[in-house]
């Protein structure tokens, strides 16, 4: 070994989340959690070395997306060309409940997606894919104040909790994380940042981001 590879330090190798998006997701949905994963970082001078986390748009086809309100995003990757994934975001919105839940090859690749990842995390209406998927079945579970009865009603099998930022349903077989609307999904975020880097790391990220929140 030569002096300079002595020296070099040790890189762990930073965790890919994959955040899917879709025609009319709630753009805080997906941008909340990627604004709270893209600054989680080791504390170090150098940020951009020291990220924990690398972070991707997914889509199903390579397709400009039209998210809620008309803001036009170009996703990093689509289905059959993404990266491995660490961790799953599935945000909600009009789209969610609405359009993807009733595409089945969106469906079947969060399932496959679910079953890999070390953390699915869904936001707001995303819990509807989740739960379409039957990742929920018999968990606790969250979503947006205004579809918690409905998806009480279209999913029985779930336990949905209301009056929650965010529900843990973790066990020994996976990692999952429900947030109920919108603005949730950071705090969510931020939790599941806590959960798999150190509540340290999180509670930094809060701070810079000026985000009232302390794990």
């Amino acid at each position: 070994m030569t002096t300079n590879e002595t020296m070099q330090p040790t890189q762990t190798p930073k965790k890919t989340v994959g955040i899917l998006i879709f025609n009319e997701v709630e753009v805080l949905d997906f941008a909340g959690p990627f604004e709270v994963f893209s600054l989680a970082d080791g504390g170090s001078e150098n940020k951009e070395a020291d990220q924990v986390f690398n972070v991707v748009t997914i889509a199903q086809y390579p397709t400009t997306i039209f998210a809620r309100n008309g803001l036009q995003v170009v996703p990093d990757y689509h289905f059959g060309n993404h990266p491995k994934l660490d961790v799953l975001v599935v945000p909600g919105g009009y789209g969610a409940q609405f359009i993807a839940l009733h595409n089945p090859e969106v469906i079947a690749w969060i399932l496959a997606q679910a079953q890999q990842v070390e953390l699915t995390l869904s936001v707001c209406t995303g819990a509807f894919l989740l739960a379409q998927a039957g990742l929920l079945d018999g968990k606790l579970a969250t979503t947006h104040w205004q579809r918690v009865a409905t998806l009480t009603q279209q999913f029985p099998a779930i336990e949905v909790q209301s009056n929650v930022r965010y529900v843990d349903a973790s066990d020994a077989e996976m990692n999952l994380v429900t947030a109920a609307g919108i603005s949730a999904g950071i705090e969510a975020s931020l939790y599941c940042v806590s959960k798999l880097t150190s509540p340290a790391i999180a509670n930094a990220s809060a701070k810079r981001m000026e985000y009232d929140f302390q794990i």
